[in-house]
């Protein structure tokens, strides 16, 4: 077999997620101006041309960086999604979301990410468009579902599901988000206290 190839006759070195896994790191280490397809090529241990070949450009790879990361967070809430719908507390349950979405949204490797998108989002558009889409929206979506189901139960009242689901995440996360990005202090006791807000507004009376 000739030496460097894999036993299919395919060069060896990174291919599919595995190689956007590699661009991903070159991106959050050099920024989008400091990397380059040489590195991502030099670290996944293929040649440039076969990295152009799959991403003909930067701004392609980076578009599929961005599209790989919001996919696989896009139903990261789902199970806590479903244990809020099957609780017999409904204020506990959006609590034990609450931290689920504070672990979740404010973990370094996805503040990583947000600090990288919101840098190149006036470069890159619609980069920047395709993560709020597929990340942001879609996990308020599913959340405006859980919160349906509930009030369907007679455990909230909402009449417009994707407002209270925006209003339940900023303040869940809102002063929390503002710390870590700003270097601020993050108050852990600020989740029951955004849970009884919003419950103020929307529990059932």
């Amino acid at each position: 077999m000739a030496e460097g190839l894999s036993p299919r006759g395919r060069p060896a070195g990174l291919q599919g997620e595995d190689l956007i896994a590699v661009a991903r790191e070159v991106f959050l280490e050099r920024g989008y101006a400091g990397a380059s397809m040489d590195e991502v090529a030099k670290r996944a241990k293929i040649s440039k041309a076969s990295l152009y070949r799959a991403h003909p450009s930067k701004s392609a790879l980076y578009a599929a960086v961005v599209h790989q990361w919001a996919a696989a967070g896009r139903d990261a809430m789902r199970p806590a999604l479903e244990r809020l719908r099957g609780s017999t507390d409904t204020r506990q349950g959006l609590i034990e979301l609450a931290e689920t979405m504070h672990a979740g949204i404010l973990s370094e490797p996805v503040l990583a990410m947000r600090r990288l998108v919101t840098a190149e989002a006036e470069s890159e558009p619609e980069v920047a468009a395709t993560y709020l889409t597929e990340s942001w929206d879609a996990n308020i979506a599913n959340l405006a579902d859980a919160l349906s189901a509930l009030a369907d139960a007679g455990e909230l009242r909402v009449q417009d599901a994707h407002a209270a689901a925006e209003q339940f995440t900023w303040l869940v996360i809102g002063a929390p988000l503002n710390a870590r990005l700003l270097g601020g202090r993050d108050d852990a006791s600020s989740r029951g206290a955004a849970v009884d807000l919003f419950l103020a507004g929307y529990g059932k009376r």
